[in-house]
């Protein structure tokens, strides 16, 4: 499947994963790490600085060679809509800000291909309203946690308030973040992971990319599925209104 994104429009600074690994691996680097949606490799590199010995990256996008952070052999082109299979496990996972792009139905597809790699997962995902390229399914952190539930993980945001008032670290990442871990006779049953909108991040929305994320819809810019899926919604919202007389 060929996902609309380009990672040249994409901020890839080192200095945002040199400022939150330090803080997600606080009490030692794993040995392995994999990386889904690696883009160019930042998180990589900079777990590669923090002596991760063993690190590899999956991203959905074709990535130039040259532009890669890391050796080409450390990175694989892999469609994400379906089942990743590397052969092997890895001591933690990092898939950040990745999910939503991914239309909704492949969104199964996606959490076991992590699963089946790590018993440690640390997941972002872009929430309702947050714009960006290809943002086709974006949701609470709790749509996420039942999927991960659904495959005998439990779910926390205790990294999500480790980093929430790192400004060196972008907003997106200290609202989504939260860590999932293979604890069958835990899973589904810890607490459900509260949908909160960061400060900084409310203030990105309303004064920065809002207007032009109108102006994309307008201008048909969205996928043909988000447009269905959206009419569908207000229409189903407008009679629930009309019924109870609103």
């Amino acid at each position: 499947m060929n996902i609309d994104y380009d990672h040249a429009k994409a901020r890839h600074p080192l200095s945002v994963p040199r400022a939150a690994m330090p803080q997600i691996f606080l009490e030692a680097a794993p040995h392995s790490l994999l990386d889904v949606g690696c883009g160019i490799g930042t998180w990589l590199k900079t777990a590669q600085e923090l002596g991760v010995s063993e690190v590899f990256g999956v991203d959905g996008v074709a990535i130039p060679p040259e532009r890669l952070l890391i050796s080409a052999s450390l990175f694989r082109q892999h469609d994400l809509t379906r089942p990743l299979n590397l052969g092997r496990k890895f001591d933690v996972i990092i898939c950040f800000e990745v999910a939503e792009h991914l239309d909704e139905q492949f969104a199964p597809t996606l959490i076991h291909s992590l699963v089946a790699h790590a018993d440690t997962v640390f997941f972002s995902a872009a929430c309702p309203g947050q714009d960006g390229q290809h943002h086709v399914n974006c949701q609470w952190p709790g749509y996420w946690q039942e999927k991960f539930n659904e495959c005998g993980y439990a779910c926390t945001d205790e990294m999500r308030w480790r980093i929430w008032a790192d400004e060196r670290i972008d907003p997106w990442y200290r609202q989504n973040l939260f860590t999932a871990r293979r604890q069958p006779e835990r899973a589904g049953h810890e607490p459900r992971i509260a949908p909160v909108i960061h400060p900084a991040n409310l203030q990105t929305l309303v004064d920065g990319p809002f207007p032009d994320f109108v102006r994309r819809v307008e201008a048909g810019e969205k996928p043909m599925s988000w447009y269905a899926k959206g009419l569908l919604k207000a229409i189903l919202g407008k009679s629930r209104r009309q019924l109870l007389g609103k």
